[in-house]
């Protein structure tokens, strides 16, 4: 599993004295730090003592002659953001040239030398010649590798020609190597002024010092999946790498062998596309939801072993890369078409499709009250929509089904979270010899009876249900608010702002703050503090002293009267409990906010939503 473990530093790692190349596979994702983690490794190693560790690397050492060139498996953002730095630096000292001595320009040498393999001289023209070729290879997303590679010919690195690429300094890897130059200059300044004595170049070297010397832990490894079950259990600081980027390059290395890499890599973005291309977790959820929906499928066509499944018993976080390259080797192109005709029906499931159909208002509130552990069984229904004889009405309702379902059990937490992938598994085995509506019979059986009964259900909406999960809440009210809405009184109640938070949220009519105002504590409590304090551990999270609204922070801690009656600035727009809404209602015209009116209230939306959600 584990060939070598190596404590080394940078300037170890990129020696003068070994020809060893580094790449980070060419479809990896695309540099994503940004001027956060720059700072921060910049600030670290400065910072520190000399010998700052700075974590660990994984390499896959892929076969080649006396293992020279090793793919960068985890650890390439830190790893593309150093060679960065150093260039940065040596640009920074070349400017100085004149100024070196002997030992600085064998100093400068070597340093080119880290940045650059440093080829046997020849010949030519007469004049005698060193080639100095790229030592590190970035990913080929978003031109990383062509922006590289011109800067380090730009600054005279190496000696290859690369014309200045197109749009180059928008650019993430442009951005940084200036970014670093500038926090280089500041450096210097800031050197200089602690030491007078200290030349510039001084500076500079001391700054080179400090990274070279910057510890990292090197591990090499046979495999991509000894690289992921080793990052699985280490903790590292570089953008997290998920079991998608090494399936990801397990099938492009396996279709580079049949010259079908780039029309893979064209299907691979497909589905990633469809199954949401920036959510990570969403996509790694569907390709285990694919996996154990079509499991028996899936085994058919492997011979049958002592194990009940040839590819695994289940697609879990830690199997799933084994289960992937398992049907990658065996037949990549097969699993890359059903995998795309899958992912469009899925892009349906998770809203990412323009598609509209009698379900979709359904898929989307399942969505929102995170019902995504049941995607597996519509990815399913879904796909063998024809063969099952379902209707689009059908779906419909084992969608409003499943809504149900996990409004009762987000607020019971009945059944178990990790009960949930079992229980789509056995429905799905249980329907997939019936047709239509006893589907949908099934279903909505299985459902209920693992389901919380109704005195619980009811129990935990009287109690502080916001408090236990404030999204099934929000989900709740805004549902009570959406079956109430008329046309005169609209609101977009799951709208989001640029910062993709929702633009209506969640309001305390008695404020949940531990600070309780005065205005409060006197209408509450009579004035009682103590009790007023009670009071808010009993009642504050209690669905009856919930409502909703668009101006959240411009209520906060008034009164009830000021809450009751806030308008617009310009004095146009009630952005008080004067808003229209349902949800305020019964809100509206209290003269006054007591404990009284919270068990109230709670008693009328615990009515309404016993009868949303019943079986």
């Amino acid at each position: 599993m584990i060939k070598t473990v190596d404590q080394t530093t940078v300037a170890e790692i990129f020696s003068i004295n070994n020809d060893k190349i580094y790449r980070i596979p060419k479809y990896q994702r695309e540099y994503t730090w940004g001027i956060n983690d720059w700072d921060a490794l910049f600030n670290d190693i400065t910072d520190n003592d000399y010998g700052y560790f700075l974590g660990s690397y994984i390499c896959v050492n892929n076969g080649s002659l006396n293992g020279t060139i090793l793919e960068v498996i985890d650890g390439q953002q830190r790893f593309s953001t150093l060679m960065l730095l150093l260039t940065a630096l040596y640009d920074k000292l070349s400017e100085h040239k004149a100024e070196l001595d002997d030992d600085d320009r064998n100093d400068l040498a070597n340093l080119r030398s880290e940045l650059a393999n440093k080829r046997q001289s020849f010949i030519a023209n007469g004049q005698k010649k060193t080639e100095y070729k790229q030592r590190l290879f970035l990913q080929k997303q978003n031109m990383n590798d062509e922006d590289f590679s011109y800067i380090l010919y730009d600054k005279g690195i190496i000696t290859d020609q690369k014309a200045k690429p197109l749009n180059f300094g928008n650019r993430r890897i442009a951005k940084a190597y200036r970014h670093f130059g500038k926090l280089i200059e500041d450096e210097v300044v800031e050197i200089r002024n602690e030491n007078h004595n200290i030349t510039e170049v001084g500076a500079l070297f001391s700054i080179v010092r400090k990274f070279e010397t910057a510890v990292l832990v090197g591990i090499e490894v046979d495999t991509n999946k000894d690289a992921y079950m080793l990052f699985e259990s280490l903790n590292h600081r570089g953008v997290p790498l998920s079991a998608l980027d090494l399936i990801k390059n397990t099938l492009i290395a396996q279709a580079e062998d049949a010259s079908d890499a780039d029309n893979s890599y064209e299907k691979w973005k497909h589905i990633l596309n469809c199954v949401g291309q920036d959510d990570y977790s969403g996509q790694e959820r569907f390709f285990r939801q694919y996996y154990n929906a079509f499991r028996e499928e899936l085994n058919a066509p492997y011979p049958k072993t002592d194990k009940r499944y040839y590819l695994g018993y289940l697609a879990t976080r830690t199997t799933l890369l084994d289960i992937y390259e398992k049907m990658i080797k065996d037949n990549y192109k097969r699993l890359l078409d059903d995998l795309s005709e899958k992912a469009e029906r899925y892009s349906v499931i998770v809203n990412n499709s323009d598609e509209v159909y009698t379900y979709t208002e359904a898929l989307q509130d399942l969505g929102r009250i995170a019902g995504a552990p049941s995607y597996i069984l519509l990815l399913y229904l879904m796909s063998n929509q024809t063969k099952l004889n379902l209707e689009d009405s059908d779906l419909n309702a084992i969608i409003r089904a499943l809504i149900t379902f996990f409004v009762r059990r987000n607020v019971t937490d009945v059944p178990n979270t990790r009960k949930l992938t079992q229980l789509f598994m056995d429905i799905i085995a249980e329907v997939k010899m019936l047709q239509g509506n006893d589907i949908v019979q099934v279903v909505h059986d299985r459902l209920k009876i693992i389901s919380a009964p109704d005195s619980v259900f009811e129990e935990k909406l009287r109690g502080p249900v916001y408090d236990e999960n404030p999204e099934a809440t929000r989900f709740m009210l805004c549902s009570i608010e959406a079956q109430n809405q008329t046309k005169e009184i609209y609101a977009d109640l799951w709208a989001r702002d640029n910062s993709k938070k929702y633009v209506w949220t969640i309001e305390h009519i008695f404020p949940e703050g531990e600070n309780i105002p005065a205005s409060w504590v006197q209408m509450i409590a009579d004035g009682d503090a103590a009790l007023a304090k009670q009071y808010r551990l009993d009642y504050v999270h209690t669905i009856g002293n919930l409502t909703i609204t668009g101006y959240n922070q411009n209520l906060s801690n008034m009164s009830f009267d000021q809450k009751r009656d806030r308008k617009s600035k310009d004095k146009t727009k009630e952005i008080g409990y004067k808003n229209g809404l349902y949800l305020n209602k019964d809100v509206v015209n209290q003269s006054k906010w007591t404990v009284d009116k919270i068990r109230n209230r709670t008693d009328v939306l615990v009515k309404i939503l016993m009868e949303m959600y019943k079986w």
